[in-house]
C-alpha cells in the first residue's frame, strides 16, 4: 500500500513544518485545509518574530498571530498607533521598534497605559524622538523588562537613567550606544549609588556604553561597586576613560568580555592594571588603541592568559610582542591583528607554532607578511576563518 503525505498525522506535519523558514511556513498554510491546520500548531512558530508593516487596519492580523503562539514582533514601519499593537497582543514578549523614526513620546505614552507583565524585550534603537518622558512610562508599566535597547536615542539624559534605575530592577541587558547626554551621574543611578532615589539595576549582565563621550573613570568606579553581576561591558569609543579606570574593573570577577576599542587614553599601563587583578576575561578588544604596544602583550601573557578572543587591530605591536605572548595563550581561539603593519612572517610562524587551537585569525592590511608566513598559518589544524583583505602577493612570489 502506497503511503502519501496526506496520510501523515497533523502532529507529524507540524514537526516537518517547524523546520521551514518563515516565508515557507506561510506558504504551506495555503496548500489545503489539513496543512493549514497543521501549520497553525504553536510548535511550528515557536521563537518566530513577526515582521510587520502597520499601514492600514487588518482585523485578522493579531488573532492570527495569537492563534499561532507568536509573541515576538518587529515593527518595520509605523503608520498606525502603537496602541494598536499593544491592544492586539496583550501577551507580547518582545517588541522591536528599531528605526521607527516617527515614534514619539506621545505615541508611546498612549500605548503604555497599564502594566504589561509579559513584555521582556523592548528595542527602541534609533527612535530619535524618544526622551526621558518615555522612559518614565517604561519604568512604570514594564516592570518585568529584561532587555532594553536605546542605542542612538540621543535625547536620553541622566534623568532617564534614574527612572530606569527606579523601576526596572529585573533588567539584564541595557544598550546606551551614542546616548551623548549620559554622564557619570547617570551610570551612578544604574549602579545603585543613589539608593535614596532609586535602587538601581543591580542584575545587569550586559551593558553597552559605546560612544558615550561624557563618561570618565568615575563611571567605571560606580560599575565596579554596584554591578557585580556584569558579564559584558562595551566601552568602545569612550574617549574619557583612562588607564586609572582599569584599576576599578580589574577585580570584577564576573566580567568575561571587555571592549576598549578606540579608547584613545588606554595604554600599556591600563592593560597592566587589568592583568594584575582577578579578572577571568574570555574576550578583550583593544583595537585602534594607539597607545597599546608589545608590553601589553607581555602583561596579557602574565595575567590574562585564559583569553579565548583577542583583538588588537591597528595596535603598535610587532613580532617581539607576539613572541612574548604566544607561549602562555593556550586557550586562544580568535586573534585579530589586522592592520598591525609591523607583523611579519616571523610573527606568523610564532603563532603557527604555539597557538594551535586558533579557529580564526584576521590579517587584513598586514602588509609585511608574505606567502611563506601564510603557508604556515594555513597549516593550523583548527583554523576555519582566515581574513586577508588588503594582503597581496608580490610579483616575485607569483612567479614562484
Amino acid at each position: 500500500m502506497e503511503t502519501h503525505i496526506s496520510c501523515l498525522f497533523p502532529e507529524i506535519l507540524a514537526m516537518i513544518f517547524s523546520y521551514l523558514d518563515v516565508r515557507d511556513k506561510g506558504r504551506v498554510a495555503q496548500v489545503c485545509a489539513a496543512w493549514r491546520d497543521a501549520s497553525y500548531h504553536k510548535s511550528v512558530w515557536r521563537g518566530v518574530e513577526a515582521k510587520l508593516h502597520l499601514r492600514r487596519a487588518n482585523p485578522s492580523l493579531f488573532p492570527s498571530l495569537q492563534a499561532r503562539g507568536i509573541r515576538r514582533v518587529q515593527i518595520l514601519s509605523l503608520r498606525r498607533s502603537l496602541s494598536y499593537v499593544i491592544q492586539g497582543m496583550p501577551n507580547i514578549e518582545s517588541l522591536n521598534l528599531s528605526g521607527c523614526y516617527n515614534l514619539t513620546d506621545n505615541g508611546l505614552g498612549h500605548a503604555f497605559v497599564q502594566e504589561i507583565p509579559s513584555l521582556r524585550v523592548l528595542n527602541l534603537s534609533l527612535c530619535k524622538q524618544i526622551t526621558d518622558s518615555s522612559l518614565g512610562r517604561i519604568a512604570q508599566y514594564l516592570k518585568n523588562l529584561e532587555v532594553l535597547e536605546l542605542g542612538g536615542c540621543s535625547n536620553i539624559t541622566n534623568t532617564g537613567l534614574l527612572l530606569i534605575a527606579w523601576g526596572l530592577h529585573r533588567l539584564k541587558s541595557l544598550n546606551l550606544r551614542s546616548c551623548r547626554h549620559v554622564s557619570d551621574v547617570g551610570i551612578g543611578h544604574l549602579a545603585g549609588m543613589t539608593r535614596s532615589a532609586a535602587e538601581g539595576c543591580l542584575n545587569l549582565e550586559y551593558l553597552t556604553l559605546q560612544d558615550c563621550q561624557k563618561l570618565t573613570d568615575l563611571s567605571l568606579k560606580h560599575i565596579s561597586k554596584g554591578l557585580a553581576k556584569l558579564r559584558v561591558l562595551n566601552l568602545s569609543f569612550c574617549g574619557g576613560i583612562s588607564d586609572a579606570g582599569m584599576i576599578h574593573l580589574s577585580h570584577m570577577t564576573s566580567l568575561w568580555s571587555l571592549n576598549l576599542r578606540s579608547c584613545d587614553n588606554i595604554s600599556d599601563t591600563g592593560i597592566m592594571h587589568l592583568a594584575m587583578g582577578t579578572l577571568r576575561l574570555s574576550g578583550l578588544d583593544m583595537s585602534f588603541c594607539d597607545k597599546i604596544g608589545d608590553q601589553s602583550l607581555a602583561y596579557i601573557a602574565q595575567g590574562l592568559y585564559q583569553l579565548k578572543s583577542l583583538s588588537l587591530c591597528s595596535c603598535h605591536i610587532s613580532d617581539d610582542g607576539i613572541n612574548r605572548m604566544v607561549r602562555q595563550m593556550h586557550e586562544l581561539r580568535t586573534l585579530n591583528i589586522g592592520q598591525c603593519v609591523r607583523i611579519t612572517d616571523k610573527g606568523l610562524e610564532l603563532i603557527a607554532d604555539h597557538l594551535t587551537q586558533l579557529t580564526g585569525i584576521d590579517l587584513y592590511g598586514c602588509t609585511k607578511i608574505t606567502k611563506r608566513g601564510l603557508e604556515r598559518i594555513t597549516q593550523l589544524p583548527c583554523l576555519k576563518v582566515l581574513n586577508l583583505g588588503l594582503w597581496q602577493m608580490t610579483e616575485s612570489e607569483k612567479v614562484r
